[in-house]
């Protein structure tokens, strides 16, 4: 590492698609130009960020957004108080599912264009045709409890009236393994990011069924995870992060620099995968089968619609999930905790130089934006939206007790 820069930064980060601002911001220039001499460290499981993390040998770190929350919840061993100053992108995991299930599914009314009702609506017959006949429940994978796959997931199968804690088993399998996990028959389907649906499709194991862009529009992925001591103690160092992350954001959004960005992404340092697996997501030109290839509007957004701004009512709902599932008791404490790790205070300080377009609050009605709408904003014009929930439901996050007290643990039989 450098020490001619005057912000010394090692990150880690998993290897996936959505760590493109992080790889983007190091390998284009953009953290040198900010000062930052920013070191990646590639890990091998959320768990490893998450201890990393907490024990210093990381100041920030590619995260799963859920899971700045939990830790700051106290739900998870060895975490150190997190915040998060950024979101990292919008969009970017899809549901896929074994050859075998997709057959099933397909015979039931799934269809190829990743509609989540439709998939959502065979899964629960199948379930129901192997409960009847003395099968095992099917067996799906996620990356993290305290992930948006895991959360999304659930959401998903309870609202096509799938039990995700009786009708199907859920395991948690790091998103490198999971198309091997598929292939070799241990799981059935699982929730990931990419490139690791697409790997499935390429390696011939498994189908996309549907996407987290389907299941909830203009949905965060990951964030950047902050220790709060480094956070507090080093706050311009901070803030040269987070502009260097924007204007990477702004560049990895740019179609003309798709391809470069997927070499990028390729590299082994990074996913070391082949440029082909990164190409899908960055285009939103899905491969979801052997001769299927779908249109995803808004696969992965990795700066417009305001895809970097950490929105609380993204905490917050993330929380209502964490209550919904038995993962922590509804308080006001809990939720105040909840809000308060994400920090758009932060983000807004840090960009304010840049006078980019920011939005007017910290919270929105997640869901109430049926088309692209012009909001108000400091800085240039911003667009948000469409965004929702596939089933037409509402959040807003200023009515968090009833969501909570009206979510059903349980689908309706």
């Amino acid at each position: 590492m450098s020490t001619d820069a005057p912000h010394q930064i090692t990150a880690g980060f998993l290897p996936l698609l959505d760590s493109a601002l992080l790889v983007a911001a190091k390998e284009a220039g953009f953290a040198a130009k900010e000062g930052v001499d920013l070191t990646l460290a590639r890990e091998t499981s959320w768990a490893n960020i998450r201890d990393r993390l907490a024990v210093g040998h990381f100041q920030v770190a590619h995260m799963l957004a859920p899971m700045p929350i939990a830790c700051n919840l106290g739900l998870t061993p060895l975490a150190a108080r997190t915040v998060a100053p950024m979101a990292l992108g919008l969009g970017g995991n899809a549901v896929t599912v074994s050859n075998m299930l997709w057959q099933a599914l397909a015979a039931h009314g799934a269809t190829d264009d990743l509609a989540p009702r439709a998939a959502g609506a065979a899964l629960k017959t199948v379930v129901a045709e192997r409960s009847r006949a003395g099968q095992p429940p099917l067996r799906f994978a996620v990356v993290h409890p305290h992930s948006g796959h895991n959360y999304e997931l659930r959401y998903w199968l309870a609202a096509c009236g799938v039990d995700p804690d009786r009708d199907i088993d859920i395991v948690i399998v790091p998103p490198p393994l999971m198309a091997d996990a598929l292939g070799s028959g241990a799981i059935d389907g699982y929730c990931a990011g990419e490139p690791w649906n697409t790997a499935a499709v390429q390696l011939g194991h498994g189908r996309i069924a549907t996407v987290k862009a389907a299941i909830w529009r203009s949905s965060p992925e990951k964030v950047l995870g902050v220790a709060q001591s480094w956070a507090e103690a080093r706050p311009e160092a901070l803030a040269s992060l987070l502009r260097a992350l924007y204007r990477a954001a702004a560049w990895c959004g740019d179609p003309a620099n798709l391809g470069e960005l997927a070499r990028m992404l390729a590299a082994p340092a990074y996913v070391g995968r082949p440029t082909e697996w990164m190409l899908p997501a960055l285009s939103g030109r899905l491969q979801t089968g052997p001769e299927t290839t779908v249109g995803v509007q808004d696969f992965f957004v990795p700066q417009a619609k305001a895809a970097t701004f950490p929105w609380k009512s993204h905490a917050l709902w993330f929380y209502s999930q964490m209550a919904r599932w038995g993962q922590v008791g509804h308080s006001a404490a809990n939720a105040s905790i909840a809000r308060e790790t994400y920090r758009p205070d932060l983000y807004r300080e840090a960009l304010k130089p840049l006078g980019v377009a920011l939005p007017g609050a910290n919270a929105k009605v997640e869901g109430a934006l049926k088309t692209a709408t012009p909001v108000g904003s400091a800085g240039a014009s911003l667009t948000l939206g469409p965004d929702g929930f596939f089933d037409g439901s509402l959040f807003d996050p200023d009515a968090l007790d009833a969501y909570i007290a009206g979510q059903a643990t349980a689908p309706d039989r």
